[in-house]
């Protein structure tokens, strides 16, 4: 089969197409054939080294399909069904093997495109707005990068919240993506100073929680939006980590909370895991949450996906077809 393997560390270029044996599904395990794999921020995290993985690997935490097989002792799946799935690494290939237990079987109306759209990115959504800092009507959001892949969808779920959400873009175009999907103010960071124009929306309080995705870049003026015991949820790293900080700064600027989720924790049992995916799925069946898909590669051209992702020129999801 034919799959993306990474043998080093560095840019995109590290991508490789190869010829590579498919994998058979061992005990509680499903064989999947992919139709559609998500491109998401974590897997360049992979790629360069940030998050450490055994080399040779290949890539992708997030894709849909349907079961070819399966493995003893698999009662959550049949050979037949279509299924979605986050978490276990591979998903750029034309097979996987995944943990039966990690499956969510999709329901009518949502097609492979739309589930690999909308997994990872829509249960994100999810447990942000509903467990890490669970919003609730009268508090007002700080999204960043509000017409990406996250964003858009963690807009459009904050106002379910009945928050008020301000989102930061960084051109005209993303600008009315992020208002159609239903942000209420939002800011050019490549014309405004965010931190300031924040100040005057919020007539100088700043907001209840700010969810950050960019990093380093925005970090330390992210913690000057909040207000007093205001909530900084950091959970991506598009312009690189954070640097190391004194804590005694939380204090300082109204002991505020400062928290690094990542999806796996929320989605720790297979209890929860089917909880955040029949929500978001259901909301996309209903037409309840829009999904943009910005731009689909074939599996052979990888390395311009994550091109087109690393440039933060693109507005919704990048996928990958094999």
């Amino acid at each position: 089969m034919k799959a993306i393997r990474v043998h080093s560390h560095g840019g995109p270029e590290v991508l490789r197409y190869e010829e590579i044996p498919q994998p058979a599904p061992g005990k509680g395990e499903a064989l999947v054939r992919i139709l559609a794999a998500g491109v998401n921020y974590i897997d360049t995290y992979h790629r360069r080294g940030l998050y450490q993985v055994p080399l040779p690997f290949t890539p992708g935490v997030e894709a849909a399909g349907v079961v070819e097989d399966v493995g003893p002792e698999v009662s959550e799946v049949q050979v037949g069904d279509r299924v979605a799935y986050t978490g276990p690494l591979g998903a750029y290939a034309e097979y996987a093997v995944v943990p039966a237990s990690r499956l969510v079987k999709l329901p009518e109306g949502i097609d492979f495109s739309t589930a690999a759209a909308v997994l990872l990115q829509g249960m994100t959504a999810h447990y942000l707005t509903h467990s890490t800092y669970p919003l609730k009507p009268g508090d007002t959001a700080l999204v960043h990068a509000a017409a990406g892949g996250v964003g858009l969808l963690l807009v459009q779920v904050a106002k379910m919240r009945g928050a008020r959400v301000i989102g930061t873009v960084s051109t005209e175009e993303k600008a009315a993506l992020a208002k159609e999907a239903g942000a209420d103010e939002v800011i050019l960071y490549t014309k405004q100073d965010f931190e300031a124009e924040v100040k005057r929306l919020t007539d100088g309080r700043g907001v209840h929680v700010v969810y950050e995705s960019v990093g380093k870049d925005t970090f330390e003026k992210s913690l000057n939006c909040l207000l007093p015991r205001g909530y900084l949820v950091l959970f991506g790293q598009s312009s690189g980590p954070v640097p190391p900080f004194d804590p005694q700064i939380l204090n300082q600027k109204g002991s505020l909370f400062l928290t690094r989720p990542t999806l796996q924790h929320y989605v720790a049992t297979r209890e929860e895991l089917l909880q955040r995916a029949g929500d978001v799925l259901g909301w996309v069946a209903s037409g309840k949450l829009k999904v943009r898909i910005d731009s689909t590669f074939p599996l052979g051209e990888a390395a311009e996906a994550h091109r087109r992702l690393e440039s933060r020129q693109s507005a919704g999801k990048i996928l990958l077809k094999p």
